[in-house]
């Protein structure tokens, strides 16, 4: 005869009681950007609601055939100029040199992961600096997945421009791979036509005692949102990751930008600088830094600013920093959105120079601080121009009004 045992529950919590919507005693909500669930699968990820950390302040109803649709991942046209040293080719997907850098923390870019059918391959091999330049202005508005890697070898040294222009529905994923003392600069300059879309999520690895600068500047296009994630893996490693932007009326600017310092004595500076003018422009930036237990000596500090030119505008600004050990030699971070400074104002007007022409002095000025960084001079004339086009825009709006 087999005895029965009584067994006593516990009273159950009161208002303690599952929902409909899944397992709910294990979701805990991601608190850090560490703590991010990783995946090349879009089918790892849920559909997007705009509810969520990642996607709260970017216009998701938008973005439905890149997130949830059929992306085109065939090759894209593009043209990368000729350099001593630098190498372009295309490889398959099941190459070892794909996913080094980093994976997708979110649907976007791991639908564009999912698409692509061959990486395009940019090799930089040079002991001398040398420029390459990769032009995508043969897009057409077809809903499409990219994939590129970005690799310098160990010494050398190199600049990589990614040029977009153009009509485009473009999600793409940017690996880059620095070698042990290498110096890459990376700058990404959008360029697009008005009712452009372009998600983008550049993945960086930085070797032992080599530099990266990541460089965006994001002029054109409806909806921008590039978001750069910077790996200081290695002791020594060195993270520059800076960003010049200009919203118009109705245009979507968003940046969200990941410093992981996990070695030693690893160093990061992040300063994104933008202007706003015309009803609904909006721009994001979301700055985190991450200084792991390991990352000892680690110096970091990132900051944002953003200069208000119009009403009806929306700049939206958060910087963190996550500290695990307190063996650092410094980390901060500074954030601030407004309008002119009238000092400067009236210091130029003081001597002799319209108002008009002050503010224009005073934000072609704020934005150049960065474009100046590239290292390119043609680059560089080019996008201080396009600055000028729009600051003069700006005036003839403005003009138009008080008429």
């Amino acid at each position: 005869m087999t005895e029965a045992v009584a067994t006593k529950t516990a009273p159950a919590q009161h208002g303690l009681t599952a929902h409909s919507d899944g397992d709910w005693e294990n979701r805990v909500p991601v608190q850090t950007r560490s703590e991010r669930p990783t995946s090349t699968d879009v089918a790892d990820f849920a559909r997007v609601t705009g509810r969520e950390a990642v996607w709260k302040y970017t216009p998701v109803a938008d973005l439905d055939a890149l997130l949830n649709g059929e992306l085109d991942g065939s090759r894209l046209p593009v043209a990368v100029s000729e350099a001593a040293g630098v190498s372009s080719s295309w490889i398959p997907r099941d190459d070892a040199r794909i996913g080094r850098a980093g994976i997708p923390e979110e649907r976007g870019a791991a639908a564009a992961w999912s698409a692509f059918g061959e990486a395009h391959l940019i090799s930089v091999a040079s002991a001398e600096k040398v420029t390459a330049v990769v032009t995508r202005d043969a897009l057409d508005a077809m809903p499409r997945a990219a994939h590129t890697i970005i690799e310098a070898a160990p010494q050398s040294e190199g600049l990589v421009i990614l040029e977009n222009t153009g009509p485009a529905q473009l999600s793409e994923n940017v690996e880059i791979v620095v070698g042990d003392g290498a110096k890459l600069t990376v700058v990404s300059v959008q360029q697009w036509d008005d009712a452009a879309i372009h998600l983008a999520s550049h993945y960086a690895t930085v070797g032992r005692d080599a530099t990266l600068t990541h460089i965006v500047v994001s002029l054109g296009g409806g909806i921008v949102r590039l978001n750069p994630s910077i790996h200081l893996d290695h002791e020594g490693a060195t993270g520059t990751a800076l960003g010049a932007y200009f919203a118009d009326a109705g245009q979507h600017l968003e940046h969200q930008v990941y410093l992981d310092h996990d070695a030693p004595h690893t160093t990061s500076r992040v300063t994104y600088k933008g202007a706003l003018q015309g009803e609904g422009a909006h721009t994001v930036w979301i700055g985190d830094v991450l200084i792991r237990n390991n990352a000892t000596g680690t110096d970091s500090y990132e900051q944002n600013r953003n200069l208000v030119l119009s009403e009806g505008t929306r700049a939206d600004s958060i910087p963190n920093l996550e500290i695990e050990t307190g063996d650092i030699e410094g980390a901060g971070h500074a954030s601030a959105t407004g309008r002119f400074d009238d000092e400067h104002i009236f210091y130029l007007q003081s001597r002799g120079i319209s108002e008009e022409e002050a503010r224009r002095l005073v934000v072609r000025g704020f934005l150049i601080e960065v474009i100046s960084q590239i290292g390119d001079e043609a680059t560089e004339e080019r996008l201080q121009a396009a600055v000028e086009a729009e600051l003069a825009a700006t005036s003839g709006a403005q003009a138009t009004r008080g008429a």
